[in-house]
């Protein structure tokens, strides 16, 4: 194994020698030592790293200058702030100029090795990814069969599917964003099915659909309590042990669990509910949200460190809008699956079908089309879906955008009506029949029954 090569800057000489002889005690790195951060340009020029460990705070050139002139400069290298004080505005703004990771001194020896080794790692995974063909294709997978649940041909999606095979076979942990609907968890189990994980278990997990005070222990577990409970009970984290974890719409959790799962996520450490003792996890992490949690609007809710822990290894899959070539194939793949739950005669679509939908924008997504095709098999007269099969409220807003025939008032029965309300809010609420029985004030079983009941 090649010596890996480290620059080591921090204007006090005790921490350098200290990170010096860590180092080259394990036997793989090369250690450049610089005191003088005036130096560090000119070096920059001459030699290159695989890592680079730099303080913040140092008298002549700090290491944000630092940090901004190795950017600047174009150089790819990852970088290490390691600083003693611990201020959260300075750590974001390192991140925006790209720093792997901030961490405060003292740093345990272990832990430092896991970043310095996570960061060279993510470094040659970006480097794979960011060489890839401008122009890719399906075949061009490697493990296309792990991917084979999301059809496309368009190049920024096919593209995605790259990203995503490349990240899967690393440890990393991956974000992924978007809109609603645009099918990330699916994503998330192909990342699962193409990883060294994909023998282990899948566990999906909705943030937004749990008791934020249990959340901690359902997550982590409990631990027995004294004079109570004496079982110790398990967590999802041990549930998805040496597979992967998937944690849907990331901002619904606490400040405080984001910060133990940034532990998680960097050290592979967790401890339960009523508990100190420290536990490590053998776990594949993929998350995801459809908002912007770099918005204002999360800066006081969600945790910034965390945020730029997870936009280092991110992916975002196009909406359906931008991909209205992938439709045809994408309402067959949906119509197959909507008949293993409706039992109906239906062989396929007839070609206005497909060309009125394009016509319409899909504010949610994938699973907005989905539910369209469950309301079309519904409504069918025949064994071809047409423009009578698609929803009203589909056949409407269409209409009211003038890009589809004048569906004015129709007199429909009262159960139709319903049922496409139903569907409405089952869309809104991205499949979640929970979630929308609630909204509406019915059961899940009434949905059943409203969705299946013959006009």
């Amino acid at each position: 194994m090649s010596m890996k090569r480290v620059l080591i800057c921090d204007d006090d000489q005790a921490v350098t020698n200290y990170l010096m002889v860590s180092l080259m005690q394990t036997g793989r790195f090369d250690t450049t030592v610089i005191n003088d951060s005036r130096e560090v340009p000119d070096l920059l020029d001459r030699e290159e790293f695989d890592i680079i460990l730099l303080d913040m705070d140092m008298p002549n050139i700090s290491g944000m200058d630092i940090l901004s002139i190795i950017r600047d400069k174009g150089i790819t290298t990852p970088v290490i702030i390691l600083t003693g004080v611990s201020d959260v505005d300075l750590a974001v703004k390192a991140m925006k100029l790209a720093a792997f990771d901030y961490l405060t001194k003292p740093v345990e020896d272990d832990f430092l090795l896991e970043r310095i080794d996570a960061a060279i790692a993510h470094h040659k995974l970006t480097a794979t990814i960011d060489t890839l063909p401008e122009e890719l294709t399906r075949e061009d997978l490697e493990n296309e069969a792990a991917f084979e649940h999301l059809p496309t041909k368009n190049p920024n999606m096919i593209r995605v599917l790259h990203q995503a095979e490349k990240l899967a076979s690393s440890e990393l942990s991956v974000f992924i964003w978007g809109d609603l609907g645009t099918d990330k968890e699916k994503l998330a189990r192909a990342i699962h099915k193409a990883s060294p994980h994909r023998q282990g278990a899948f566990i999906a997990i909705d943030a937004s659909a749990q008791n934020p005070d249990r959340f901690p222990e359902d997550f982590f577990g409990q631990a027995p309590v004294w004079g109570g409970d004496g079982e110790e009970r398990l967590g999802f984290l041990d549930q998805a042990e040496n597979g992967t974890l998937y944690l849907g719409d990331i901002e619904y959790l606490s400040l405080p669990v984001q910060m133990r799962l940034l532990r998680v996520l960097q050290t592979g450490e967790f401890y339960r509910e009523s508990s100190t003792t420290v536990l490590n996890s053998n776990v594949r992490f993929i998350v995801s949200s459809a908002n912007d949690l770099a918005s204002p609007a999360f800066v006081e809710s969600f945790s910034q460190e965390l945020l730029h822990h997870l936009m280092v290894n991110s992916l975002s899959p196009p909406p359906l809008r931008e991909r209205l070539e992938d439709l045809p194939f994408l309402c067959e793949a949906l119509l197959a699956e909507a008949l293993t739950k409706i039992d109906r005669e239906i062989t396929g679509f007839d070609d206005e079908y497909i060309e009125h939908l394009k016509q319409y924008d899909f504010p949610d997504n994938i699973q907005e089309l989905r539910n369209i095709i469950e309301g079309s098999v519904v409504n069918a007269e025949g064994s071809l879906l047409n423009i009578n099969s698609l929803p009203v409220y589909i056949r409407k807003k269409i209409a009211e955008a003038g890009r589809g025939p004048d569906d004015s008032f129709e007199p429909l029965p009262l159960a139709e009506v319903q049922r496409n309300h139903v569907q409405q809010m089952i869309s809104y609420c991205e499949n979640d029949l929970v979630k929308a029985a609630e909204k509406l004030g019915i059961t899940p079983e009434e949905i059943d029954n409203i969705l299946h009941q013959r006009v």
